[in-house]
């Protein structure tokens, strides 16, 4: 998976450092599986609720933290008080030494899903480095990550990157695989996702060495995490901006901000797989939707069957392939097919043919910025990670239309990124992604 834009030189390839993670004292909490989580991205308002009632120490309270009206500070100081708290009390560890972490997530009867490796990851700039983008991205979810960051001094959750590292071919991933099935784990966790999550350390320097000389040439593309990646450059700027700058030619000359918490995943060992991520447009009925989506789509109305039926739903999207969406809401479904290429073309200048072609360009850029007057921001758009939750978000008062949509391609979005493009923002849900709350980095163990 060479993704670099066409005509760019190669930039200095990935670095994975060690470092000394913080993890939970098992015996301290009532379970790991209670104390983790998703990643903060995926967590909707009521699963926070239940994550935070699992257990007092869930991670959760660092990663979405709430803040209590009147009380002084904010959010991200309550967070930071309650990361320092929890070390203080001996709920949050760090590990005796700095270590690369092999990261394993597995159905319980036994399938790998994925493995790949957790470690500081040397920062780039965006599109001219190791590290390339292929999601837009919103300046405040930036920003609301980097105060975080910077209130708690820590990574809290790690960014998931893929790379192609040759598979069994490769001495980082022979070297993941030996360590996953010939090694007993720092910690096994079942999760309620049915996914048994292992994790390990390797602390052996010539292993770390034979990691970073596999990685020395290769080039990753965040598959999730472009907010957080972008916060952690926000923050590395921000502190070479106040004099605080550990950058140099070596890792002795790194300062902790100039890396970021990452997992790595070779891309040819373990395919990713991308799911839909869907909108939904408050205040805007599903009839009123689809009468005006008619100016430059194929419309028809969808069975009463399909209307409450998500996942029907979703097979009647990969089924009819290309371009889709359905429209939903109040008792009433439309697909939506066959958009005017003419009017595609008109609402995006200069981009290329296969960016034109995604379901998600079509969608930000001809549906709703040109035909329904709507931007694609978070003020006027809700973004859900599930078909079932966008259904029921639409139905909640004043009620509003579900904007149900195809997963893209992977092939479709490494082109788009060897191109130097980038899909918009929130279109891809690269699965299955790394559980938060296993291991933590704090800024004061490097």
């Amino acid at each position: 998976m060479q993704i670099l834009p066409s005509g760019q030189q190669p930039a200095p390839g990935l670095a994975l450092a060690p470092f000394r993670g913080l993890r939970y004292a098992q015996d301290r909490v009532s379970g790991l599986a209670e104390v983790t989580s998703p990643p903060y991205v995926v967590i909707a308002q009521d699963a926070a609720a239940q994550l935070r009632a699992a257990d007092p120490h869930n991670v959760v309270r660092l990663i979405l933290p709430r803040h209590d009206a009147g009380n002084p500070g904010d959010a991200y100081s309550d967070a930071a008080q309650l990361f320092r708290d929890w070390q203080e009390q001996g709920i949050l560890l760090p590990d005796p030494q700095p270590a690369l972490y092999v990261y394993e997530q597995a159905l319980r009867g036994g399938q790998v899903l994925q493995r790949g490796l957790i470690g500081a990851l040397r920062l780039s700039p965006l599109d001219t480095g190791s590290v390339l983008p292929h999601e837009d991205v919103m300046p405040g979810p930036v920003a609301g990550r980097r105060q975080l960051m910077e209130a708690a001094g820590a990574n809290l959750e790690p960014i998931f990157l893929l790379y192609d590292g040759d598979g069994a071919d490769g001495a980082a991933s022979r070297l993941v695989a030996q360590v996953a099935g010939g090694r007993l784990p720092l910690m096994a966790v079942d999760t309620d996702d049915g996914i048994r999550h292992r994790l390990w350390a390797l602390t052996d320097p010539a292993e770390q060495a034979a990691v970073a000389a596999d990685l020395a040439s290769r080039q990753a593309l965040i598959a999730d995490g472009h907010h957080r990646y972008a916060a952690y450059l926000q923050l590395q700027a921000r502190k070479r901006a106040n004099g605080q700058d550990g950058a140099g030619d070596g890792p002795a000359h790194l300062a902790p901000w100039d890396a970021g918490l990452a997992l790595l995943v070779d891309s040819q060992a373990f395919p990713p797989h991308i799911g839909a991520i869907h909108r939904v447009i408050p205040g805007l009925s599903a009839p009123e939707a689809a009468q005006r989506a008619k100016a430059a789509f194929a419309v028809r109305p969808l069975p009463e069957r399909l209307v409450h039926d998500p996942d029907g739903i979703m097979d009647l999207l990969r089924g009819v392939g290309g371009v889709a969406f359905v429209v939903a809401g109040g008792g009433e479904a439309y697909l939506l097919t066959d958009p005017d290429p003419r009017q595609a073309e008109a609402a995006m200048p200069g981009r290329s043919a296969r960016w034109r072609g995604l379901s998600a360009s079509v969608l930000q850029e001809l549906l709703l910025a040109h035909v329904w007057g709507i931007p694609d921001d978070e003020s006027s758009v809700q973004v859900l990670h599930d078909a079932p939750g966008a259904l029921r978000a639409a139905a909640r008062p004043p009620g509003g239309t579900a904007v149900l949509c195809p997963p893209l391609a992977a092939a479709d979005v490494y082109a788009v990124a060897a191109h130097g493009e980038r899909v918009p923002r929130k279109s891809t849900s690269f699965a299955p992604k790394p559980r938060s709350g296993l291991v933590l980095r704090s800024f004061a163990y490097g």
